[in-house]
């Protein structure tokens, strides 16, 4: 019987292949639910302490916002108090947020280990060259995530968080806000943000394959700032200077794309000469 670790990867089959991201799957899912099980045991320092943090006007993102708010004169930059407080409308309302941000947690903290999985199933494809960078592959790709949900923890959730509680159509109204959509808008910055910052990693791919050159990408960089400005909108509230905030950092990580799809393109070319060279 053939050892699944020595097989090799021309001669496996489809099911073979099949099962092979399956262990895969599974490893990297079990890693989530280890330090998902650990968050949870301290589920509470982490929705005190993280979470919550972003409710209280002394958060380091407010107090900035409130220095350049001084700054230029504007009167309504500065936080006394967040006009909202949180409720649980369901029995089983509380243990959910714990459950899914808990989850949530293990995602993040698991993400390099799912990357090492990711990329354990996709070697085999490679050239023996190409595998000698996994190990920078794969710490690119976690600190560019990490980049991005700081980011999104530091930038874009305390914007929204600070936008969405003091916008009021009527003092009559009060703010009761369920612990859970709190909990999604936070999450939902938070992840997208830890993505959008993988655009380098993306575009390293798409140029290794032939997807995507530089010169397409200078070409449609107007339409690129147009998609970047919509997507601003969707993952930010609807105020021009928060949008601007979130917009200028995708712009850099565009340019920064373009430049490594240079590099890629150049060098398959250089590998590409190089082989006709040896075959004439």
């Amino acid at each position: 019987m053939t050892n699944k670790a020595t097989k090799d990867p021309q001669s496996m089959s489809f099911l073979d292949h099949l099962e092979e991201l399956r262990w895969h799957l599974i490893r990297a899912t079990l890693a989530i639910v280890l330090v998902a099980i650990f968050a949870f045991i301290f589920i509470k320092t982490i929705f005190t302490d993280i979470i919550f943090a972003l409710r209280d006007p002394n958060f380091i993102s407010y107090r900035v916002l409130c220095g350049i708010s001084e700054t230029f004169g504007m009167e309504k930059g500065c936080l006394e108090e967040m006009p909202f407080n949180f409720i649980s409308t369901e029995m089983a309302g509380q243990f959910s947020a714990a459950i899914w941000t808990s989850i949530t947690t293990g995602f993040v903290v698991a993400f390099p280990y799912i990357l090492h999985e990711f990329w354990k199933f996709i070697s085999p494809a490679l050239y023996e060259k190409e595998r000698k960078h996994s190990r920078g592959f794969i710490i690119v790709s976690s600190i560019l995530f990490f980049i991005g949900v700081l980011f999104g923890y530091y930038i874009i959730a305390p914007l929204s968080v600070n936008f969405l509680a003091t916008f009021s159509v009527a003092e009559v109204v009060e703010n009761q806000i369920k612990i859970g959509s709190y909990i999604s808008l936070v999450r939902a910055s938070v992840i997208a943000s830890g993505f959008i910052f993988e655009l380098p990693i993306i575009i390293y791919f798409l140029s290794k394959v032939g997807l995507v050159t530089p010169e397409f990408m200078r070409r449609n960089r107007k339409y690129a700032l147009v998609i970047v400005l919509i997507l601003a909108a969707v993952i930010t509230p609807p105020d021009i200077s928060t949008q601007i905030i979130v917009a200028i950092p995708i712009l850099i990580l565009y340019e920064i794309s373009i430049f490594i799809s240079k590099m890629v393109v150049r060098r398959e070319n250089k590998k590409n000469k190089k082989l006709t060279t040896q075959t004439r």
